[in-house]
């Protein structure tokens, strides 16, 4: 989505270390079965060929126990919700904080989780210095650029061989199809998507290359135009491999349409799908009617990914209403995760739970 909760990063590396964020505990690594007496999530993916993952907050993951031991124990995959964004990791031009990342891949390592990387080119959370010196104009078109490549190519290099995909170009279609007007467009011009994949994939030739957007599940305008995009751009030798849907939904609206055909028509091209932000809201109060229909819209989106052979990444976009970022964006709406404040279990975990058996 467009907007997401900002952590401290500053000093967060000294303060994951202090908190143990990059050694693995016995109660932290999946060893079968959780506290529980039931098969973590991710057991039940690696049994149905599955990534199972979550976005990551990481003032949360160095602060809260609860919330690092379950990130480690059920997860297989995880995603950066803000430490790998551009105005996080150059702040300043030149001056780079790679601490939150630094200590987000390392966590991932030593749980024996992959990581995604998200997201190298948006039109949001850019850094102030880039945004003002294209708006005063003391940064042209062919500086910018330059230094979006340099971007690019400094953020994957760093990371080669540690990302097992790439949210390469986010966000960049609007709902009727058109390109979304971002000083990319207006500056570079449409080659600037072509670009970014072909500087990402020199940078690291083995990483899956994704585009990525919200409300583009079923077949609609917008998923039309990624999937003429992705042909045209294919066609040409550009390494577009993957089809990122974010999945950020809400009951209200209802269910989007032919979410299987559209993965299907994006694997007839030859690409890797795989759900990267899900979460469904809703207006709150919750009652159970409302956590029943949740349920059936995870269980709906995951069913349509292990139904497909070019998904193997599922990401729900945060796993607890303690840390998510809906409340913040969308007044009176919320409880959009798999688990409450408190961590317990809603209907929709056991909606996961048992889609993940059930796909084995």
């Amino acid at each position: 989505m467009k907007y997401f909760r900002m952590p401290l990063v500053g000093l967060l590396s000294a303060t994951l270390l202090a908190a143990g964020v990059g050694t693995a505990t016995a109660d932290e690594t999946p060893q079968g079965f959780g506290r529980s007496g039931t098969a973590p999530l991710r057991a039940l993916a690696d049994r149905a060929g599955l990534r199972i993952g979550t976005a990551v907050d990481m003032a949360a993951l160095a602060d809260d126990e609860a919330y690092r031991r379950t990130t480690g124990r059920e997860f297989n995959s995880v995603t950066a919700e803000n430490v790998m964004k551009w105005e996080v990791v150059e702040p300043a031009r030149g001056t780079y904080d790679w601490s939150g990342a630094d200590a987000l891949v390392r966590f991932a390592r030593e749980r024996g989780q992959v990581v995604r990387g998200h997201t190298l080119v948006w039109h949001s959370q850019l850094p102030g210095w880039l945004t003002a010196g294209v708006a005063d104009g003391s940064i042209g078109a062919e500086e910018l650029r330059g230094i979006l490549r340099k971007h690019v190519t400094t953020e994957v290099n760093r990371y080669k061989g540690k990302i097992q995909q790439w949210d390469v170009v986010n966000e960049v279609f609007e709902e009727d199809g058109s390109l979304r007007n971002s000083i990319w467009l207006q500056k570079l011009g449409p080659s600037y998507i072509a670009d970014a994949f072909r500087w990402a994939h020199s940078a690291d030739p083995k990483a899956k290359l994704f585009l990525n957007d919200y409300n583009v599940e079923g077949v609609n305008a917008k998923s039309t135009a990624y999937y003429d995009l992705a042909k045209r751009l294919r066609a040409e030798g550009v390494p577009v491999q993957g089809f990122g849907i974010q999945g950020h939904l809400a009951i209200q609206y209802g269910f989007p349409g032919d979410v299987p055909g559209n993965l299907a028509r994006f694997e007839r091209l030859g690409m890797q799908t795989a759900f990267t932000e899900v979460d469904v809201r809703m207006i709150l109060p919750v009652d159970e009617e409302k956590l029943a229909t949740q349920a059936t819209y995870f269980r709906r989106l995951l069913d349509a990914c292990l139904g497909a052979r070019s998904c193997r990444s599922f990401t729900v976009w945060g796993f607890t209403d303690k840390y998510s970022w809906v409340p913040g964006v969308f007044a009176g709406q919320g409880a959009a995760t798999l688990t409450g404040e408190d961590f317990g279990r809603k209907p929709a975990h056991g909606a996961v739970r048992e889609g993940l058996a059930e796909g084995r």
